[in-house]
């Protein structure tokens, strides 16, 4: 897929009682991070149960330029809330000529959108076996199921450590990460329900590629120069203590695929659960 990525008050209960298309949702919250990121948030529908780390198709009704009926475009996104959020979040780039993004970018609260209530996915616990720390490997709008993730109690039930590395090109694509995980801080209601000072489990690698930054480099270049360890205070991944997920690029993926397996890690599925999984759905 070339479209991706993989987010008020407002329930599923106060949507419109009569939506205007099959499987329509009301847009609550947009928010621009730079001219091409953009996250919203939009209700729930009280039937929608799936597992943080999932994905469904959403998008927006066109026309068919053959037919001229009305017909729904579209493509596969990361829910970027929690399962227990009462609505949900997505994550957002505008893709260059994308038919979804190019029009997505411009919705605003109050907007409908199409949402496919059939969650799938690989990035959810589910696929991995117990183990001490767990990494979540990101690049651009793969953020989107970690923001899920890092906000489900079960992720610091099962882990003493997570590690979210997240490598964009400039400063500015970092801000909606980075907001996010400060924000754990002071969220009451997590702190109660997981317990206070959950987020002190969490250890945040931002870096950049192209644009100056505190840390400059992708992440794999870090990792096998074993400078990405030592600033984390880490030592290198073990397949005993390890597990992981991955979500960015094709070649991101493909490359950080290899390098676990180098570590010994073996790749999970939710049938058969080991020590890493990556997802497969997206292009960022």
């Amino acid at each position: 897929m070339t479209e991706m990525t993989p987010v008020t008050e407002a329930t599923a209960a106060t949507a419109p009682a009569k939506k205007a298309v099959p499987d329509a949702q009301t847009v609550t919250e947009v928010r621009h991070w730079t001219d091409r990121l953009f996250s919203f948030r939009c209700t729930r529908p009280a039937s929608l149960r799936f597992r943080s780390g999932e994905f469904v198709m959403i998008g927006l009704m066109q026309t068919d330029p053959k037919s001229g009926k009305e017909k729904p475009l579209l493509r596969a996104y990361t829910i970027a809330s929690p399962a227990w959020d009462e609505e949900l979040e997505f994550y957002s780039i505008q893709v260059p000529d994308g038919p979804l993004t190019s029009k997505l970018q411009h919705i605003k609260p109050g907007d409908e959108i199409i949402l496919r209530p059939k969650p799938v996915g690989t990035l959810v616990h589910d696929a991995l076996l117990p183990g001490k720390r767990l990494w979540f490997f990101a690049t651009g709008t793969g953020f989107a199921p970690f923001a899920s993730l890092l906000r489900e109690p079960q992720t610091y039930e099962d882990y003493d450590e997570v590690i979210i590395t997240h490598t964009c090109r400039e400063a500015a694509e970092l801000h909606y990460g980075a907001e996010l995980i400060e924000g754990l801080k002071t969220d009451e209601l997590l702190n109660e329900v997981i317990g206070e000072g959950f987020w002190k489990k969490i250890k945040y690698y931002p870096t950049t590629t192209r644009e100056e930054s505190p840390k400059m480099g992708r992440i794999t270049d870090l990792m096998r120069s074993g400078e990405a360890f030592r600033d984390l205070g880490v030592e290198p991944i073990n397949p005993e203590t390890d597990r992981a997920m991955i979500c960015g690029n094709l070649a991101f993926n493909l490359e950080l695929k290899a390098m676990l397996e180098e570590y010994g890690l073996e790749e999970g599925a939710n049938s058969d659960p080991k020590q890493y999984v990556v997802e497969k759905a997206f292009l960022d």
